[in-house]
């Protein structure tokens, strides 16, 4: 009896392509939902680690080449650090100039400051700006370099929010703005040159280390 490819058969086997893109981007989001719903940060950190592990192990989508997926099996990260997460408050920024990103073949992309965090510096020496990327549905985005870019770390710097790719903690209970730096990760044009990624602007270049999240394998 013939079977019939079910959505899923389709977005898995179908390639690098816009239907593998949308499964990958649901997977992402899929998992932050189980770490927000996992009340021990540290265990939450081990879904988040396991789950991107099998993704870029298995998924079509993957920004490991093809060539090195065989073999693979974990992405380098620091061990957790509870010092290293933080529920921050957001100022408001006045008039904010937009900034453009250039993204190679995909053109480039717009984004203008929204706030600037309060409740980082006493701890990494300064804050850090929140992007709102415009354009259809928006987001918020948070990238950021530290001390170790370009030695234990990729050089362009990482990523603690992306909510247009689902990447995102939520918010505490008293409704700040929930950073933990042991989900930093590395953007997909470290892994492959085949990807174009917005690097972290100078303003979000902390002076310190901040040894959490995805390192250099």
């Amino acid at each position: 009896m013939h079977r019939s490819n079910t959505l899923s058969d389709i977005f898995l086997n179908h390639g690098p392509d816009a239907y593998a893109l949308a499964d990958w981007r649901r997977r992402i989001s899929t998992l932050y939902g189980q770490v927000r719903d996992t009340p021990s940060p540290s265990k939450a950190w081990q879904v988040w680690q396991h789950g991107r592990d099998d993704l870029f192990r298995n998924h079509a989508m993957s920004p490991l080449p093809s060539d090195q997926r065989q073999g693979f099996s974990n992405i380098a990260c620091y061990d957790y650090d509870k010092a290293l997460r933080f529920s921050v408050g957001l100022d408001n920024i006045e008039n904010p100039p937009k900034v453009d990103f250039d993204l190679g073949a995909d053109g480039r992309t717009r984004m203008r400051p929204t706030a600037r965090t309060s409740g980082l510096s006493d701890r990494l020496g300064a804050e850090l700006t929140v992007f709102w990327i415009d354009g259809y549905g928006g987001g918020l985005f948070v990238p950021f370099a530290d001390s170790t870019s370009g030695t234990e770390t990729y050089g362009g710097g990482r990523y603690l929010i992306d909510t247009i790719k689902g990447a995102d903690l939520g918010l505490d209970k008293d409704g700040r703005l929930i950073l933990d730096f042991n989900f930093a990760y590395n953007p997909s044009c470290s892994y492959s040159p085949d990807y174009v990624c917005p690097l972290s602007p100078a303003e979000n270049r902390l002076e310190v280390a901040v040894p959490a999240g995805e390192r250099l394998g």
